[in-house]
């Protein structure tokens, strides 16, 4: 959809992001106890990495297509 640009009142035309996957289930769980183990920490990080990776892809696509600044 086309819009105004009110600097120069030229219409330009929005551009669409490419596609970005969703993101994949959360493979952690909670914490069986009060202090996690070396396991279910090593479980939500791996999680947290793959969330980080998505949204860095995510604004990546963003910024090719123009909608965010470089």
């Amino acid at each position: 959809m086309a819009y105004l640009n009110a600097s120069s009142g030229a219409a330009r035309e929005g551009k669409q992001t490419a596609a970005v996957t969703d993101a994949a289930a959360a493979t952690s769980t909670a914490a069986a106890g009060a202090n996690p183990t070396k396991a279910e920490f090593d479980a939500l990080r791996t999680d947290y990495l793959a969330l980080r990776t998505k949204v860095n892809g995510l604004l990546a696509a963003m910024r090719t297509s123009g909608q965010l600044a470089p």
